[in-house]
């Protein structure tokens, strides 16, 4: 379907991501993005192609992914996310729906992204009913370390020590509003991070490096030292396990996310709203 023929929509995505190869359309394998783009074709009866805000990887989940779709304009957004529920298998969920102007993207206008990473540190973080949303660690860790660890975060700084490699070409420099680790009550600890991009991996290989830390088997001074990129002869930690991190939302310029019908009138409107707060 071409972009100038029905209405787009912004979706607000959640899934389990424990039985999926990531969110991106893989070769072979089952993806979050095929099966979207699988259900909207059985309602649609046409070839659909379903963007998202960006890629999580294989095992990563969401409670805020952001995704377009373009659908004939006979389909309300409400009508479009009751009717995909209804198809779409039981580890994906549209939580909502409103409809965007045709030039909005959900990649290119997000100006950040908010990612969570749960840490069991009790033992029933163990639990089957834990383990696959979480790093079940089950043992203490020294919380003072890790907050101290997450503040050395905030800022403006070069991520490339905690990137996978091959990335040169998309540069490593990014701009970190919040890291903060919370309690995640009864069960252990859950950092926050929220920037404006991320490099491949770049929250994973920060917990587990933060992790390290925290179990006292690597220096605190190892992390700022990292942050610098240049010259030094240390390595990051492995990256924490992908069933712990959530991409949690993701939020665009006000102006980006209006309906068709009131372009006309954004006026002077430059706040940044995520699309948690815009009835997302």
């Amino acid at each position: 379907m071409n972009s100038g023929e029905g209405s787009q929509l912004l979706l607000r995505i959640q899934y389990d991501g424990s039985d999926f190869l990531g969110w991106q359309l893989q070769p072979e394998g089952r993806t979050v993005q095929s099966e979207l783009e699988r259900s909207a074709a059985r309602l649609l009866e046409v070839p659909v192609r379903v963007l998202g805000s960006g890629r999580t990887d294989s095992g990563v989940h969401a409670t805020g992914q952001a995704a377009s779709v373009t659908v004939p304009s006979r389909w309300t957004a409400h009508e479009f996310s009751r009717a995909m529920n209804a198809v779409l298998p039981n580890d994906v969920w549209i939580e909502s729906a409103i409809e965007v102007s045709h030039d909005f993207h959900p990649r290119y206008h997000a100006v950040a992204r908010t990612y969570h990473y749960r840490l069991g540190t009790a033992s029933k973080a163990m639990s089957p009913f834990h383990r696959r949303a979480c790093w079940a660690l089950g043992r203490p860790i020294d919380r003072d370390a890790l907050e101290r660890a997450s503040a050395c975060l905030i800022g403006t700084h070069s991520f490339k020590s905690f990137a996978k490699s091959g990335q040169e070409h998309r540069g490593d420099v990014c701009h970190v509003r919040t890291a903060c680790w919370r309690d995640w009550p009864g069960l252990g600890v859950e950092f926050t991070i929220t920037a404006n991009r991320f490099l491949h991996r770049m929250v994973r290989y920060l917990v587990g490096t933060m992790v390290t830390i925290g179990l006292g088997r690597r220096d605190e001074d190892d992390l700022p030292k990292l942050l610098l990129g240049k010259g030094l002869p240390l390595t990051t930690s492995p990256p924490a396990p992908p069933q712990g991190l959530f991409l949690a939302h993701v939020e665009y310029p006000a102006e980006s996310i209006l309906p068709p019908t009131s372009a006309s009138t954004t006026g002077d409107r430059r706040g940044i709203h995520s699309i948690d707060r815009k009835g997302m």
